[in-house]
């Protein structure tokens, strides 16, 4: 298998890419867009309970009035967020439903499910709007004296039968970061998956020694000093979370990720309806409200064009393909 650092297409590489091959530029967004607000009530749907991505929705919901003049958000939760997904291919392709979502539905769930209702290529990828690390932590289970990666991987093998690592559950993102730990670095990691944050409580109550989350899922229980955090998986260190190196830092490039989020509108959205979205999008996301909003959720307000967005997709499915094909997993439905 490749590692993920020649697989993953970077912040830096999407800087980069040619102008000529970017479908649509942000300035050019804006200059052509449609003035006049939709007429029609516009939802955002995102596929869990209330919790970052239905946060993030309204945030910027609530600055994309020159898009519509209602925008309602909507959460439909069910089959690990594919009912939502599911409801917007469907939905009539006239810019008035789209799905916020981190980019997995697109890029993992093809190669982690027998059957989906849907492909990629139902959807019109828009506008990226934040992305955010994963990040490694460890409870009172594991030795005070365990205070980086290195002394963690040493603490695992040392200590086969208590090396486990929670996430938000298999087949996910999480769950493939701490697969590849555990095979990058010689030791076997059992993962141990949970709903939701269910992976923090265990691990503040030594249930199991660590865990696998997005930053903001303990951010202020490693800031407390009740967990420990090792690393975080970012191209660069967290501005959460400044004093915690990264995973190549700590030696393990190929485990460097981030989790992104993105709106989508059926495939046959209309191309002029697309660009108008973008640019509401693209406006939002530079108002102080939605900066400001994007912190205190800790996550990093991340847009890029429309090209690189779907460049990105393709690179990330290619990549995550072959880290779990690597990792032997077996297809669900």
């Amino acid at each position: 298998m490749k590692s993920g650092r020649q697989l993953m297409i970077t912040r830096r590489d999407l800087l980069t890419v040619s102008a000529a091959g970017v479908a649509f530029s942000a300035t050019g967004l804006v200059q052509r867009a449609i003035a006049q607000p939709l007429a029609r009530t516009a939802h955002i749907l995102t596929g869990f309970t209330p919790g970052l991505q239905d946060a993030l929705a309204r945030l910027i919901a609530g600055q994309m009035k020159d898009y519509a003049e209602t925008i309602v958000v909507e959460t439909r939760p069910g089959a690990a967020g594919r009912v939502a997904v599911e409801a917007v291919k469907t939905a009539d392709p006239d810019g008035t439903v789209m799905l916020l979502a981190p980019l997995g539905f697109m890029m993992l769930f093809p190669h982690v499910h027998k059957t989906l209702r849907y492909e990629p290529r139902d959807f019109t990828p828009v506008s990226t709007v934040a992305s955010t690390p994963t990040l490694l932590t460890v409870g009172p289970k594991v030795p005070g004296d365990v205070r980086t990666l290195a002394d963690f991987v040493a603490w695992c093998r040392a200590n086969p039968k208590q090396a486990t690592y929670g996430t938000a559950g298999a087949g996910t993102t999480l769950h493939f970061l701490g697969a590849m730990l555990g095979r990058t670095a010689g030791f076997d990691f059992l993962h141990v998956p949970y709903q939701g944050n269910g992976s923090i409580q265990d691990l503040l109550k030594g249930e199991i020694a660590s865990a696998i989350m997005p930053v903001g899922s303990s951010l202020g229980l490693v800031r407390s000093g009740d967990l420990r955090a090792l690393a975080t998986t970012g191209p660069h260190r967290s501005p959460f979370l400044p004093a915690v190196p990264t995973v190549g830092e700590a030696g393990y490039p190929s485990l460097e990720d981030l989790t992104w989020y993105g709106v989508f509108v059926p495939a046959k959205t209309p191309a002029n309806i697309v660009e108008k979205l973008n640019a509401a999008i693209q406006r939002a996301l530079r108002t102080d409200e939605v900066k400001s909003g994007m912190a205190k959720l800790a996550v990093e307000v991340d847009a890029i064009s429309m090209g690189d967005f779907a460049r990105l997709i393709a690179s990330q499915s290619e990549r995550w393909k072959a880290i779990v094909q690597a990792t032997g997993f077996v297809p669900t439905d």
